[in-house]
């Protein structure tokens, strides 16, 4: 009875240990869990946090973006340039083209009366040409290839047939005044686009 008695304290003994070892496993456990846990939402409201400060500062951001890149400059405020990284290549010095016939002449007159640096140019001279070329005594002739191929600018060239500046001395002439009075357009015809070659056609027949 006793042996009895001695076996059945040590098991009840053995059986609370092993019952305070179970629970010691499960809170060991649960606190594992519950540090796990807080450990991923740390990590969740980390994540959100920096979503939202992004956001934040990219919507700070985007307005001064947009308005840098919407802004453009116009002439008149363009910040000052030395232009010393330019490299500016001479243009040869015109020539006037010796051994050429009349005919030749007008059709080389023609073409570069058409093709020119600038759209203002190109409408303006080719109208011009398609009116005066073939009347062009060879002395105008002379004239006027100078007028359109000596000057290094463009502009010039227009600026002198709208009289928005001087013609020098060396430009004028029966052509130069010719071209001024056909730029001002008294007719008012509309001027939108160089003539079709077909009235090259027309007039050979």
């Amino acid at each position: 009875m006793e042996v009895y008695m001695q076996k059945r304290i040590t098991f009840s003994r053995d059986l609370s240990i092993l019952g305070h070892r179970l629970l010691s496993s499960q809170q060991e456990q649960s606190h594992q869990d519950s540090a796990v846990t807080n450990k991923k939402d740390t990590m969740l409201s980390a994540f959100v946090a920096k979503r939202l400060v992004n956001g934040v500062c990219q919507a700070s951001w985007r307005p001064a973006v947009a308005e840098l890149v919407t802004t453009r400059g116009y002439k008149g405020e363009a910040p000052d340039d030395s232009r010393g990284d330019l490299i500016e290549i001479p243009l040869p010095p015109w020539t006037e083209k010796d051994g050429e016939t009349m005919d030749i002449k007008r059709r080389r007159l023609l073409f570069q009366s058409r093709k020119r640096g600038m759209l203002e140019n190109c409408i303006l001279l080719s109208l011009f040409a398609k009116q005066y070329l073939n009347t062009m005594t060879e002395h105008q002739l002379r004239q006027y290839d100078r007028l359109i191929n000596e000057p290094s600018n463009d502009w010039d060239i227009y600026y002198w047939a709208t009289e928005a500046q001087p013609v020098p001395d060396v430009y004028t002439g029966e052509i130069m005044d010719l071209l001024k009075e056909f730029t001002k357009n008294k007719d008012q015809e509309q001027r939108l686009d160089a003539p079709n070659l077909e009235y090259l056609d027309k007039g050979s027949q």
